[in-house]
């Protein structure tokens, strides 16, 4: 089977990731995937496999699940510490007709707990380190069963224990019922379960697989994003049936991370836009860990220019190119455009793109007030397109009230320019008076400030904008640069400096602005 066939398969009848590894391995079963780490549900397997063994292995699990009492239109929650298995094992879950439940290992044991009462008693997939963290909930109640990936514990059912089990035949789900569920940043309170069908994960390939047939040659595909992300799941969809070796990772520090590319050589990275910002002191090692990235890519966030220069110059290949993609769990990707070498650094950071060609999202701007949404007055950015979720589980009414027909509300504001470049300015919910964009300001001043590793612009006690920011190394802001660099900010308050391990983040790294504009409330002490 060829890719494309493959592809133009998932078009009509859905991606299902229970039976994409069987579908990769009849595209070429030889396609390497290379691990950072051991998966905990299977340790001995190693950090080399090949899609032909991983889709033995989910073979496997997918009968353990299944002799485990897992079955058909029931839900599994995967709540486990982060590991490229817990991808593998929503796929062994939807294998067997299950429906996976994804949620991050960042999310705190009341917020499990809340989101395991919305789900309704669904069997929870675990490990004994996060099975310790909720200790506090009544997991007998919210529950139907409690399955560890290994170990032994009372109460509990143990995937190891279940190794030699039976296989069984695929279970393939309607395509448009629900096959996967994730969960929202939560950067607003507790997370929403956003459901996912066979039709709108596959729909949702479209733009990245034309991407992609930009690579001339097979090359490795790094990819670091969250594995409990909806992003994840098109990313090593499209990356196998495009025959991409795969360097699947999970860890973050920097200097493993120069390792890990000067071993693997990947032709393409895509990572959360913190992540990269993490890693652009890279750009200044010797051995040039980035020297042979032709693309890099980014979803969920705006990335500051200087953060896609810095990596863009430290590549030695030719036509080197920054994808980013503007989208959110609920809509896909909805706009993207490309940077170049030269030119990244000149960029509008609030220029996330224009809209892709047929058969992708359509977006518009809507006015809030009557009159038509520019820069100085931004309207509410919308997104249609058959790829939207279907639904937040457990919320309907909530999900309904976002929708205005076919057109899903993103919550951003923003306008078109004359040439049809979507510009998004702000969160409407972290909009602050007198303050055209908070995320214009930061891009503007970390530009011009390299000291700085972050910079947040929240709303403070009295409704003032109160720039919050980081230092490399923690090292203490020398104030006479900022108040140089910010004079054409008067509306800025006084700067707040925090240790960066401080700053409230959700699973994707995203800042948590409400809950920092909350902790700067009484507190004039923390002022710089």
């Amino acid at each position: 089977m060829k890719g494309s066939v493959a592809y133009q398969s998932i078009q009509k009848r859905g991606l299902h990731i229970g039976l994409l590894p069987d579908m990769a391995a009849a595209v070429n079963a030889s396609t390497p995937i290379t691990l950072d780490h051991d998966l905990d549900v299977l340790p001995e397997v190693g950090r080399h496999l090949t899609v032909s063994r991983l889709a033995e292995l989910v073979d496997d699990l997918a009968a353990r699940l299944w002799a485990a009492g897992v079955r058909p239109d029931q839900h599994i929650v995967l709540h486990k510490k982060a590991n490229a298995d817990v991808w593998v094992l929503a796929c062994a879950a939807s294998r067997i007709g299950a429906v996976p439940v994804l949620l991050s290992p960042s999310l705190d044991a009341v917020t499990v707990g809340a989101l395991l009462e919305r789900v309704d008693r669904p069997n929870l997939l675990t490990d004994e380190h996060k099975l310790d963290a909720l200790a506090e909930l009544p997991l007998s109640e919210l529950t139907r069963q409690v399955v560890i990936v290994s170990g032994e514990r009372a109460q509990t059912t143990s995937l190891a224990a279940l190794a030699g089990s039976p296989r069984v035949q695929p279970v393939v789900r309607p395509i448009d019922e629900a096959a996967v569920i994730t969960h929202t940043s939560g950067t607003t309170g507790v997370p929403k379960l956003v459901v996912h069908t066979p039709r709108t994960q596959g729909l949702r390939l479209k733009p990245q697989w034309r991407l992609l047939s930009l690579m001339r040659r097979r090359e490795n595909v790094a990819i670091h994003i969250p594995f409990v992300h909806s992003r994840n799941v098109a990313a090593m969809a499209l990356a196998l049936l495009k025959e991409m070796p795969v360097l699947l990772m999970n860890e973050s520090d920097p200097d493993t991370v120069a390792e890990l590319f000067l071993a693997n050589r990947p032709g393409l990275i895509e990572a959360l836009p913190n992540s990269l910002m993490a890693w652009e002191g890279l750009a200044e090692d010797p051995r040039k860990p980035f020297a042979s990235v032709k693309y890099f890519s980014s979803t969920f966030d705006a990335i500051h220019p200087g953060t896609m220069s810095r990596l863009l110059k430290s590549s030695d290949r030719r036509g080197a190119l920054f994808f980013q993609i503007y989208g959110q769990s609920e809509v896909g990707p909805a706009v993207g455009r490309a940077y170049f070498r030269n030119s990244a650094h000149k960029a509008n950071g609030r220029c996330v793109g224009w809209q892709m060609p047929v058969g992708s999202a359509k977006v518009r701007v809507v006015s809030r007030d009557g009159k038509r949404p520019t820069a100085q007055n931004p309207g509410r950015i919308q997104v249609s397109w058959p790829a939207l979720a279907k639904t937040y589980f457990g919320e309907q009414e909530r999900y309904d009230s976002n929708r205005d027909g076919q057109w899903w509300g993103t919550g951003d504001v923003g306008y078109f320019t004359r040439f049809g470049c979507l510009h998004m300015l702000d969160r409407e919910v972290d909009m602050i008076p007198g303050v055209r964009s908070s995320l214009e300001v930061e891009d503007l001043v970390l530009a011009q400030l390299p000291e700085l590793s972050e910079l947040v612009v929240v709303q403070g006690p009295d409704s003032e904008a109160v720039p919050v920011l980081c230092t490399h190394a923690d090292k203490p802001l020398d104030l006479d640069r900022w108040r140089a660099v910010v004079a054409d900010f008067p509306q800025l308050a006084d700067p707040v400096q925090i240790p960066e391990a401080e700053l409230p983040r959700t699973g994707t790294l995203k800042v948590q602005r409400l809950a920092l504009a909350d902790r700067l409330k009484g507190k004039p002490q923390d002022r710089a």
